[in-house]
């Protein structure tokens, strides 16, 4: 594996599966699963609604 692969993310378990988490979707309250732990002071996203949510990034060139 070339060090600039794509897929190489420089963390230690890589190769492990992410530990995930169970959460409710703050728009249409589905049940879903992030790898992150959720702060119930800040609002989680299904996979379906998160894309309403992000900013649209300006173009790099």
């Amino acid at each position: 594996m070339a060090f600039n692969d794509r897929n190489f993310r420089g963390n230690s378990n890589f190769g492990a599966p992410r530990e995930m988490h169970k959460a409710t979707c703050s728009d249409c309250n589905v049940e879903t699963e992030v790898p992150f732990k959720p702060d119930p002071e800040r609002p989680v996203y299904c996979r379906d609604c998160l894309p309403n949510h992000r900013k649209p990034r300006e173009n790099r060139y």
